[in-house]
């Protein structure tokens, strides 16, 4: 099984690479540092749930399984793409702002 995970350190701890070890059917890949690729992933998983899924009564897997069959019909009919809205620079210094802000909040 090929998982894809973050970059986060979680997965490379003795406990996690011991028992990777001793259950070779798993092989991690690991995305790279700052990949915005898998936020976009994300992003569509987000739609998925806050568009369609939460708006629906799913009594089965299977009928959970033809729901999402379903929403993924009707987006590749009509895809949108996320497109970036702001440049680098803008995301940078809008949290840069907001570091400012948590860090002079006294907590």
């Amino acid at each position: 099984m090929h998982l894809v995970v973050d970059n986060y350190s979680t997965h490379k701890t003795p406990a996690v690479k011991r028992w990777l070890l001793s259950h070779p059917r798993f092989v991690l890949h690991f995305t790279p540092t700052y990949s915005s690729w898998l936020n976009l992933v994300e992003r569509w998983f987000s739609e998925l749930t806050t568009k369609w899924l939460r708006r629906g009564t799913h009594r089965s897997v299977k009928e959970l399984t033809a729901s999402i069959r379903t929403w993924i019909a009707l987006w590749n009919d009509d895809p949108k793409p996320f497109i970036w809205h702001k440049t680098a620079d803008e995301i940078l210094e809008s949290l840069a702002a907001y570091c400012e802000r948590i860090n002079a909040s006294g907590h």
